[in-house]
């Protein structure tokens, strides 16, 4: 695991024992408050997601949960409708299956001058504001505050056999790859660290991606 960023290294912790109830208190007590006090930012994305574009201020996708289970992640729009993701599908499925190992010619690994995100949706994937909705799916207790990156159905039909452990806890809104570089890191080393903090979870560990997180949000770390 030597070739994983400094950070995971940093946020490792020995000997983790998995509580799955604190989780859900801090779960549920983090995701009301953020709800109440930023709701004024939800009215104002939700506004200008409609003025700017055609389609629901919401994007409702089908992912992966705990266990293999599926649920409808939710997320601020910021693509025009009926787009077309074959483009996207490719690049996933080639770093998954370890036929590349570059990014785009900026180091990305993600699609590059995506055409179909919209001037909004940029703003908002640069600061990560279109996730804010899935503070929902957290009351839900479809997701948690921190965890592995929620994955598409063909994401996980790609999985080798270690990268399956992630499926061990619930999807998170943050977590080491949000932290630790985002889509400078390739879909493998992503997989790597989630599997790392399933490994090593513990309360203290979660504090401190959270704590981490403003910072990453702010740098962008790129995202698109």
């Amino acid at each position: 695991m030597s070739s994983l960023p400094d950070i995971a290294r940093e946020f490792e912790i020995p000997h983790p024992s998995v509580g799955s109830g604190t989780k859900r208190m801090t779960d549920v007590a983090i995701a009301t408050v953020a709800l109440v006090i930023l709701a004024p930012l939800f009215v104002l994305g939700s506004a200008l997601i409609r003025a700017t574009s055609r389609g629901p201020a919401l994007f409702r996708q089908e992912r992966v949960g705990l266990g293999g289970g599926l649920f409808t992640i939710l997320k601020f729009r910021t693509m025009q409708v009926d787009n077309d993701d074959s483009a996207h599908r490719e690049i996933v499925t080639a770093q998954l299956v370890g036929a590349t190992a570059a990014g785009t010619s900026d180091g990305v690994f993600k699609l590059e001058n995506d055409p179909r995100v919209t001037a909004v949706g940029a703003w908002l994937r640069r600061l990560s504001l279109d996730e804010l909705p899935q503070l929902i799916n957290v009351l839900r207790g479809e997701m948690s505050i921190v965890g592995p990156r929620p994955a598409l159905q063909m994401e996980v039909d790609l999985y080798r056999p270690r990268h399956v452990r992630r499926l061990d806890v619930k999807p998170g809104m943050t977590g080491l790859w949000q932290v630790s570089g985002r889509n400078r890191l390739s879909m493998l080393e992503m997989l790597d660290l989630d599997v790392r903090y399933v490994e090593t979870w513990s309360p203290w560990l979660d504090l401190k991606l959270i704590a981490s997180t403003p910072a990453a949000m702010l740098r962008g770390d790129g995202a698109r």
